[in-house]
Formats: C-alpha cells, structure tokens, sequence
C-alpha cells in the first residue's frame, strides 16, 4: 500500500469513499455534495491537500483531506476507507500522512469534526493527539457533527 496526493484521475474515488461512508452512517449534506463534486475548488484552490490510500492491484481504498480554513488553520476532513479494507491500519496509515503533512505546511491549527457514533475513529483521532473541545464548532459545516477536537501533540 502507498499513500499518494491528489491526482485528477483520483477523483471519483474521493467522491465515492465519502459518499459510501456518509450514506452508511449518516446522510450526505449538500455541503458535502459540494466538495465532493469539486474538491478541486472546496479543498485544493484554497491551499488544502487530499491525499489517498492506494492497494497493490492501484485501488484507491482510502482518503482524507486538509482544508485550509485560513490564518494558518487547517481541518482534517474527508476521512473514509472502503468497506473492504477496514480493519487493516488504512486509517492510520492515511492519518499519519495527513500529521507529516500538516507538520509541513507551518501552520497553527488542526481540528476536525465528527460524531459520538463514530467510536472508532475518535479513538484514533485520540491516539495520535487529538483533544475533544466544546461542541459544535462555530461554523460547523455539519448538522451531524456534535464532537470537535484539535490536534494538540
């Protein structure tokens, strides 16, 4: 497995990892459907990175985004791994990218949003630092987000 930055020929993946993910827990917000149909705009214009995991047979099966909120700020977004591959470390692996990524760009802040159903991947976030923070975060983009965390190492 490798781990990969975007590439246009990447993108229905990114959209189709988040969809699958979103309509398996939640619902797919129009926000959503926003930066999903054009992260090229949503995430990347903006000075964000996308980055994917890629198996040995050259499937995307996992992704997650840096946004660049502004000010040096950056949200952790987008994370989803295929069905198929969950359970194997993909979303460590592609958290640990994101963190050596992050820690490149000079920036002042990581946060992400999420949700108490989500057990597993808030142990993750809380693995590798993250900080549960009062909930919602102004500005939250998501009706389904009632967890805030900042990555505090």
């Amino acid at each position: 497995m490798r781990i990969v930055g975007f590439d246009p020929c990447w993108r229905a993946a990114f959209a189709t990892l988040n969809i699958e993910w979103l309509e398996h827990w939640f619902t797919v917000e129009d926000y959503d459907r926003e930066v999903l149909g054009n992260p090229e705009k949503y995430i990347l214009a903006n000075g964000g990175h996308i980055l994917f995991a890629i198996d040995g047979a050259g499937h995307a099966i996992g992704t997650v985004a840096l946004k660049h909120e502004g000010d040096g700020v950056y949200e952790l977004t987008k994370m989803a791994v295929s069905p198929a591959a969950r359970g194997r470390g993909v979303g460590r692996l592609l958290m640990e990218a994101a963190l050596e990524l992050y820690r490149t760009l000079g920036a002042r802040e990581l946060f992400l949003e999420s949700s108490s159903k989500l057990g597993p991947a808030l142990t993750l976030y809380e693995s590798v630092g993250f900080r549960h923070h009062p909930a919602p975060r102004a500005g939250s983009h998501y009706a389904r987000a009632d967890v805030h965390m900042i990555w505090e190492p």
